[in-house]
């Protein structure tokens, strides 16, 4: 039987907007048998009047039995939250594969990073970010 897939989907969360895009990463991923996990989508948000203590340790949660995290790095700067899910996963020996859709990442290393952009494999469309999703999957076995 073959292993059952999970990533955890990182990125802002303060706009619709930015839901949507995370919400078009996991359609992509559920479109190729993987489980996900959606922060806003499991645990809701803390301007819907949530616990932000049990959001909290609802995202932790969703690290358990993750097998990759994809973070959304589109915006100025990286989202704080998306930042600190990077560096858990990085700690937890997590693989991370990031999304920067709005800008040339090589061009906004001050946006995103010198240790993101150096640590990090980061696409530029979905069509790499499936791609680099197939390499790791089979890396995983």
């Amino acid at each position: 039987m073959k292993k059952k897939i999970k990533v955890y989907i990182a990125g802002p969360l303060c706009t619709q907007k930015e839901r949507e895009f995370l919400e078009e990463i996991d359609r992509l991923c559920k479109k190729m048998r993987i489980e996900t996990f959606l922060p806003h989508r499991e645990c809701g948000l803390w301007k819907e009047g949530k616990n932000v203590r049990e959001i909290a340790l609802g995202d932790l949660k969703g690290f358990e039995n993750c097998d990759f995290l994809i973070a959304n790095l589109n915006g100025f700067n990286v989202g704080a939250g998306t930042a600190w899910e990077m560096g858990y996963a990085y700690a937890k020996k997590i693989p991370v594969i990031a999304l920067k859709t709005d800008r040339n990442p090589k061009k906004s290393i001050e946006e995103v990073s010198a240790i993101i952009s150096g640590l990090t494999k980061i696409t530029t469309s979905f069509r790499e970010l499936e791609s680099e999703i197939r390499k790791l999957i089979k890396r995983l076995g």
